[in-house]
C-alpha cells in the first residue's frame, strides 16, 4: 500500500499559479494579500489537508518553534495554572511547549537542560529545584545565546526573573493573624535553600518583631510543600507546653494538614487556632473551614514568562541582564482565621 502523498507550499502554488510565498503568506494571513486570495488559497489547503513542514521552516529561520519549561513537580495547582499562562501566550504564536519535572531533584534538571539545547529548543523557562546549588548547567543555556528566564524560585544567575512578591505576602498573612487577636503565632516553613522559603520566613519574623511578640524556635518549623508533610509538624506544635493560636502555614497544602489535625486533637479553626496558608489554590476555597490564603495570580506569571520570551525573540537578541518582574499577591480572608472576637 502506497503512502499518501504529502502535500506542499509548491502543490498549492501550481494549482493557484503563483509563488510559493505568495502561498506561504496567505496562510499565515499576510495583509500583502488581498482578502480573497488569502481566504481561496487556505481553504484549498485545508481541503487538502496540508500540514507546514516544521523541520524545513526550522531550517529556513534557524528556529525550532520549541521551548522547554522545566519545574519541581506538575502535580499540584500552582505549576499547572503557571504553565497554562506560558501555553496560552506562545501556542497561538505556532510554539510547541514541552513540559519537564524535576520533583525537586538536582540531577534531572542538569539531562534536561542538556536534552534542550541538544534539541535546539529557542528558549528554556526554569523554576529550579529545591536540591540545586550548583547553577553551572544554567550557564551553559546563556552561554549558547540561548534565552533562559527563571520564574517564581530566584537563584544566582545573571538571567531574567519572574516571580511573585512573597515578602509582601507573608507579611499580609501575619499581620492579618495579629489583627485576628493571635499572640503566639507560628510558622510551618518550606524546604531550606529556596528563596520563597526564606522571604515568607523573613517577613514572619519581621512582622512579630514590629509588634513586639514573642520570636520562639520551637514555633518554627520546616516542613515541604506536599500536604502529608504538614502532619507531624503540627503535632509537635500542638504537644508544646504552650501550643500556638496561630499559625502561618507555607502553602495551602501545608495550612490544610495543619487544620485537619488540629481538629483531630478536638481543637477548633479558627477560635483555638487560626490557620492561614499561601497560594490561593481552587480547594481553598471548599475545604473545611474555608482557608484564608494569599493569592499568587499564577496564570499571569505564566503570561509574563512568555511574553519576556517573546520580546527577546523579537528583538533577536538574549537579555542576559539580571531583569525582574515582581508581581503582586493579595490576601483572601475565609473562615479558617476569622476568630470571635
Amino acid at each position: 500500500m502506497s503512502k499518501p502523498k504529502i502535500i506542499t507550499i509548491k502543490d498549492i502554488a501550481r494549482k493557484f499559479n503563483c509563488s510559493p510565498s505568495t502561498v506561504s503568506r496567505a496562510l499565515k494571513d499576510h495583509p500583502s494579500i488581498n482578502v480573497y486570495t488569502r481566504k481561496h488559497i487556505q481553504e484549498y489547503a485545508q481541503k487538502l489537508g496540508y500540514q507546514p513542514n516544521r523541520v524545513s521552516l526550522s531550517l529556513l529561520n534557524k528556529k525550532t518553534y520549541n521551548v522547554g519549561v522545566i519545574v519541581p513537580n506538575i502535580t499540584g495547582y500552582f505549576n499547572a495554572a503557571i504553565l497554562d499562562g506560558i501555553q496560552t501566550i506562545l501556542e497561538p504564536q505556532g510554539y510547541t511547549v514541552s513540559i519537564f519535572q524535576t520533583k525537586e531533584f538536582y540531577e534531572p534538571e542538569v539531562s534536561y537542560i542538556d536534552n534542550l539545547l541538544a534539541n535546539r529548543v529557542d528558549g528554556i523557562f526554569a523554576s529550579v529545584s529545591s536540591e540545586t546549588k550548583d547553577y553551572s548547567h544554567f550557564q551553559r543555556v546563556l552561554a549558547q545565546q540561548v534565552p533562559l528566564i527563571l520564574f517564581d524560585r530566584d537563584c544566582e544567575i545573571e538571567a531574567p526573573t519572574v516571580r511573585v512578591d512573597h515578602y509582601s505576602g507573608a507579611v499580609m498573612a501575619v499581620e492579618h493573624l495579629i489583627q485576628m487577636g493571635c499572640k503566639r503565632i507560628a510558622h510551618l516553613k518550606g524546604p531550606e535553600g529556596l528563596s520563597v522559603t526564606q522571604e515568607r520566613l523573613t517577613a514572619y519574623l519581621d512582622v512579630l518583631e514590629k509588634h513586639g511578640l514573642d520570636i520562639r524556635e520551637e514555633y518554627i518549623l520546616p516542613t515541604g510543600f506536599r500536604t502529608f508533610k504538614g502532619a507531624y509538624p503540627t503535632k509537635k506544635l500542638l504537644t508544646l507546653p504552650e501550643p500556638p493560636d496561630g499559625i502561618f502555614a507555607v502553602n495551602d497544602n501545608i495550612a490544610m494538614a495543619a487544620m485537619h489535625v488540629i481538629r483531630e486533637h478536638g481543637l477548633t479553626v479558627p477560635d483555638d487556632i487560626a490557620v492561614i496558608g499561601f497560594d490561593d489554590e481552587p480547594h481553598a476555597a471548599y475545604c473545611f473551614p474555608t482557608l484564608s490564603t494569599i493569592k499568587q495570580p499564577t496564570v499571569d506569571l505564566g503570561k509574563e514568562v512568555a511574553m519576556l520570551f517573546l520580546q527577546q525573540v523579537q528583538a533577536e537578541s538574549v537579555a542576559i541582564a539580571k531583569q525582574e518582574i515582581v508581581l503582586p499577591s493579595e490576601l483572601v480572608i475565609r473562615n479558617s482565621s476569622l476568630k470571635k472576637r
